[in-house]
């Protein structure tokens, strides 16, 4: 498979100011394969040591911190030599070894000279602790669901991404294009963009075999539940995680506490929420009740939406059965269009720096999906599951903050173009939408 994350990997390779690197993101992501497959292709070898696997190497940091120590003893072990430039030296499962992330400081700062990367499934959930390792000692990368784009190239499709990637013009694209793009969706809302998910469709063909593979992920996901340090909040992040549906079935998708447990409230389930929020299985977008900059200064931590990761495992945890695919548009605006919903989040988040929030209204009620910033421009984003691209909300935003909107966006089955200021984007661009609103904001000066 191909992973676009694989050129971030090569820059920080070459960057003059390389830092060790931790990489991040949701268990079954394909953090161990990418950066095996990293130091496969780019360096003479990789000295691979898996903290959960063998936690007797935590010794070596436990003893010393001095990295011309540490060194000998790991190639010991791994039975191979740690060059400088030559090596990646590949530290995984390290959530687990607070020890061995200190560590990293010691590698900036007295051997920058050698390649050292560090991955775990459970990474956020360590970093959240201020005493796992010093601060500005070490590089991050994220890493997310494979994308659409990196589905089309898993799933033989290459001139289908390579025609996404050279569309430079708010134009309507053919319908020997928009067709089958419309169609390779519906089958990655079905899987969803984990690796070995898309993998096992790649090489089965079989739907079965993409909703055993589902399954099997979100069992591993409950079972990191009970890793919690409080065996107490374990039934609270199972009820917070298995609410999830039903939280994004209600036409307003604010996430309510007593949803999860009649009568439950905030302070209870506070820990649990943000347990998930670290482990990188879930995005929280929280509401702002105007735009301004920085948009997190107008944010209402009070009120928030949660979404999942991917969207093939909220399919898979929604028991919403496959053969939906198979109606015409209705995957789409199945469950209440919280599946479209979910995917745009997910498309969005690797593509802007800053948080994506959502706008909303009570009296009379209006609400616009998501409201992101790009440069110093805020764009409000609606979300249409289906071709009806009728909102009374865009609008209503449009006309309430009309100095502030340059440009409005609006994702749906209808062709890419420009309508005055509302920018179209076909659901199956929504990895290009940065790109795509760079271009409509040119237009619109």
């Amino acid at each position: 498979m191909k992973r676009l994350a694989m050129k971030k990997l090569l820059a920080w390779k070459e960057s003059a100011y390389r830092k060790p690197l931790l990489v991040k993101g949701v268990r079954q992501v394909g953090k161990t394969w990418l950066l095996k497959e990293f130091g496969r292709q780019h360096y003479e070898n990789v000295a691979y040591f898996n903290f959960d696997e063998n936690p007797e190497y935590r010794e070596f940091f436990s003893t010393t911190k001095d990295v011309k120590r540490i060194l000998p003893n790991l190639a010991m072990a791994g039975g191979q030599k740690i060059q400088p430039g030559k090596t990646l030296l590949f530290f995984d499962e390290i959530q687990g070894a607070p020890e061995v992330l200190n560590s990293l400081k010691y590698f900036c700062e007295n051997a920058p000279e050698y390649h050292v990367v560090g991955a775990g499934s459970l990474l956020g959930i360590a970093l959240a602790k201020p005493s796992s390792f010093p601060v500005g000692k070490v590089d991050f990368l994220s890493l997310y669901p494979m994308n659409f784009q990196e589905f089309l190239l898993a799933t033989d499709s290459k001139n289908l991404a390579e025609y996404l990637e050279q569309i430079d013009e708010l134009e309507p694209i053919p319908e020997a294009f928009f067709n089958p793009l419309a169609e390779k969706l519906k089958i990655y809302f079905i899987t969803g963009g984990m690796p070995e998910v898309v993998g096992r469709w790649v090489e089965t063909q079989s739907v079965g075999q993409v909703q055993e593979t589902l399954q099997n992920i979100i069992n591993a996901y409950e079972r990191d539940f009970m890793k919690h340090p409080e065996p107490r909040e374990f039934p609270k992040i199972s009820r917070v995680w298995n609410s999830l549906p039903s939280q994004l079935a209600r036409e307003n998708k604010k996430f309510l506490y007593n949803v999860v447990k009649e009568g439950a409230r905030a302070r209870e389930y506070e820990d649990a929420l943000e347990w998930l929020v670290q482990a990188a299985l879930v995005y929280k977008v929280y509401r702002i009740s105007a735009p301004g900059l920085p948009l997190s200064g107008y944010a209402d931590l009070s009120a928030f939406k949660l979404y999942l990761t991917d969207v093939g495992v909220l399919r898979r945890l929604a028991k919403l059965d496959p053969t939906a695919f198979r109606e015409g548009n209705r995957l789409f605006s199945e469950f209440k269009g919280a599946l479209t919903e979910n995917f745009i989040l997910q498309s969005l988040v690797p593509q802007f720096d800053a948080d994506v929030y959502y706008w909303s209204r009570v009296n009379p009620p209006f609400e616009v999906d998501f409201i992101l910033q790009q440069v110093n421009d805020i764009i409000p984003v609606e979300v249409k599951s289906d071709t009806n691209i009728k909102s009374r909300s865009l609008q209503k935003y449009a006309e309430t903050y009309r100095d502030k909107t340059k440009l409005r966006v609006r994702f749906s089955l209808q062709n890419l173009r420009m309508d005055e200021d509302v920018l179209n984007i076909p659901l199956f661009m929504a990895d290009q939408a940065s790109r795509l609103i760079a271009l409509g904001k040119s237009q619109q000066m």
